[in-house]
């Protein structure tokens, strides 16, 4: 149960053009919608551009939207579709070199950052539809029902395609 406005309450003015409207729209749910495409795209300026994008499409179909209760998934959904067609759309990412960021104490860390960098290479070798799925979970703490949705899939399809997935990424990481 909601207390106070809802957050999707701007969106039947923001359909009808009221920008401001969409500018609160886009102030409550464009970090979800980063958060899903850079674990699509796996680069900060890809997701970026692809959050752009999916804005745009946001603004021209708004009024499609049936279930303003729903608009947070809808958002998301729409940013991981941009974020698919990026990634689709250009070759794959090499590692050229490890950034090694200092700890704390002012020392290196690396195994920490080799581990970031396994698990970032593992989470590549997924396509990209596997990385929304996972993205969607994690990324942004959406459940199977709203997964499910947003997939067009059963929420008991989402909870196995997750399950299938962590066990690809535990032996891929060598945790199995």
């Amino acid at each position: 149960m909601w207390i106070g406005p809802a957050p999707w309450a701007p969106s039947s003015r923001a359909a009808a053009g009221d920008e401001e409207a969409f500018a609160a729209i886009v102030g409550a749910y464009q970090q979800d919608m980063l958060r899903v495409a850079f674990g699509i795209c796996g680069e900060a300026d890809l997701a970026r551009d692809a959050v752009q994008s999916a804005l745009v499409v946001a603004w021209r179909k708004l009024a499609t939207v049936r279930e303003p209760e729903h608009l947070r998934s809808w958002l998301v959904a729409v940013a991981a579709n941009e974020a698919r067609q990026l990634v689709r759309g250009r070759r794959p990412l090499r590692l050229d070199e490890l950034a090694v960021e200092p700890s704390a104490d002012g020392g290196a860390e690396p195994a920490g950052a080799i581990s970031r960098v396994d698990l970032a290479n593992a989470l590549r070798r997924l396509s990209a539809d596997e990385r929304t799925v996972i993205a969607l979970r994690y990324g942004i703490g959406l459940d199977s029902e709203e997964i499910g949705r947003i997939l067009g899939v059963s929420a008991s399809g989402v909870r196995s395609r997750l399950a299938r997935l962590m066990d690809r990424l535990r032996k891929d990481l060598g945790d199995a």
